[in-house]
């Protein structure tokens, strides 16, 4: 009950911080940067306690159950509830992007800003034989080098002028021709004035050496990880789902001996018990460390007003996410939650704030993985045994928002494409989504890597994923909070299919 009331005592000093770390990310810009160390030390003592905590109370889960089949019940029951909602999940989002159509605009500028380019008016170019002297004073570019420039007269293609080697910044220099030709493909005649605009075609350096990987490729690589060749290495690089498999094998065996296995058990049990304890001392940073990370990345983006232009630019593909994010997070999920889980939603989401707000502040599932299981036991009364197996695996394996944010993203970008997917083709999204989000780690931007799997799968280019870079930071902290969200009523639906027995 104590533990009860500290979690929940927190509640309200999180918002308050998440508020200040809101005005100051947004009109003291500078200071928030100088202050987002103090949110990376907060993560970084969540993440201090993910690895002794995932195996500790992942060993404490099977060798409290008594019989061992319980395991493959319990597991059986998990693996199907995460591939359900991430169904549900991905499907939402394809509905969504198919109605709000966020990649389809009616004029050139429109599309040229939706494509993360820069509308340059009053540009001036004088055309000698082949070089173009462009009379501005810099060309910027927003994402990767090797960005195209493409000259406008009257909304119509002139010409497209590639530079010739990559930088960031161009200042009064010579570009040569590539192309000089109208939207018929014939030849056009140059003019001595025109629109510029400038647009990244490049692959963002993100996703960069991943573009070669299919979604057999990452299941592949998957499944070979499950069984470290080296435990401790997989310790240090932090390797959750390889950690809890061990886990699994070395609970399983314990379970099997008998009186010897007492001694090590009743010491993995001391163990688990003071980890939850460290994360009661960790907690009471809480509010300053949340603040404090949505201060600085605010700030990073330039504070309210960088910010309203990187989303006013994305204004349509954020918000068909959100959208869709919000439908699974507020109607769905409740709903299962309250006829299968047997739980009333308002209190439960209270009682998981402390977890949701944190998940928001670090997007990262793992980071937030200490405090999701101190609220579902502490706050929630969902018993240590299914919570210590149910979210240590769904922190790994389900990712609700990352599939709902890759069915929306590869339908988004093959409509800036003029690309139509086929149903067939749409079918193929909602499966490589589905999949690729498994495989997807609970670190941020995660879901930026495996959703070149899903583009890949329908033939979409995977330079596509720099128009969305410039949102990204923001929409990865939704899609992390809904994450976080379908692991701790996966805990109640869990627990009350078990009861029911």
């Amino acid at each position: 009950m104590k533990n009860n009331q500290k979690t929940n005592s927190l509640i309200i000093p999180i918002i308050i911080g998440i508020i200040f770390g809101i005005l100051i990310g947004g009109f003291l810009p500078n200071i928030a940067k100088s202050i987002q160390f103090i949110g990376t030390l907060f993560i970084n003592s969540l993440s201090m306690l993910i690895i002794p905590l995932v195996m500790t109370s992942m060993i404490v889960a099977v060798t409290s159950m008594g019989d061992i089949r319980q395991l493959k019940r319990i597991g059986s029951k998990t693996i199907i509830y995460y591939l359900i909602t991430t169904g549900i999940s991905v499907l939402i989002g394809l509905i969504i992007v198919s109605i709000i159509q966020p990649g389809i605009v009616d004029n050139q500028d429109s599309r040229v800003l939706i494509r993360g380019g820069q509308v340059l008016d009053e540009v001036v170019y004088n055309i000698d034989e082949n070089n173009i002297y462009i009379e501005k004073e810099q060309f910027r570019n927003k994402f990767d080098p090797g960005y195209k420039v493409i000259l406008l007269d009257q909304n119509n293609i002139q010409g497209i002028i590639e530079t010739p080697k990559a930088s960031s910044q161009y200042s009064l220099n010579t570009l040569t021709v590539k192309e000089w030709t109208n939207e018929k493909g014939e030849v056009a005649t140059p003019k001595n004035q025109g629109r510029g605009l400038q647009i990244d075609l490049g692959i963002a350096q993100t996703v960069k050496g991943k573009e070669k990987r299919s979604i057999t490729d990452v299941l592949e690589e998957m499944f070979v990880g499950l069984l470290p060749p080296n435990v401790f290495q997989a310790m240090a690089e932090n390797k959750v789902l390889p950690l809890i498999v061990f886990s699994l094998f070395f609970a399983g065996v314990l379970s099997t001996l008998g009186e010897v296995s007492e001694p090590v058990i009743s010491l993995i049990n001391g163990l688990n018990e003071a980890f939850m304890k460290m994360i009661h001392v960790v907690l009471l940073a809480a509010p300053v460390g949340v603040g404090t990370l949505i201060a600085g990345r605010l700030g990073e983006a330039g504070g309210f007003s960088g910010f309203a232009a990187e989303f006013v630019s994305l204004g349509k593909y954020a918000i068909a996410v959100i959208l869709g994010l919000a439908i699974h997070g507020l109607i769905i999920l409740p709903l299962i939650l309250k006829f299968m889980g047997r739980r009333k939603p308002v209190v439960y989401i209270k009682n998981m704030l402390p977890a949701l707000t944190t998940a928001f502040s670090t997007s990262s599932s793992s980071a937030t993985l200490p405090l999701s299981m101190e609220c579902a036991i502490f706050n929630n009364r969902i018993s240590p045994r299914i919570v210590n197996f149910v979210l240590p695996l769904g922190a790994t394996v389900n990712m609700d928002g990352t599939a709902l944010y890759e069915a929306v993203a590869a339908v988004f970008i093959a409509q800036i494409y003029g690309v139509n997917l086929s149903i067939p083709e749409l079918i193929i999204v909602f499966l490589t989504a589905t999949l690729a989000a498994i495989g997807a780690a609970g670190i941020p931007q995660a879901g930026l890597v495996t959703l070149v799997i899903v583009l890949k799968a329908v033939n979409l280019p995977v330079e596509g994923i720099s128009l969305i870079l410039v949102i990204d930071w923001f929409l990865d902290r939704c899609r992390t909070t809904v994450n976080v969200w379908g692991d701790a009523v996966g805990a109640a639906v869990i627990e009350s299919s078990e009861d029911k027995r």
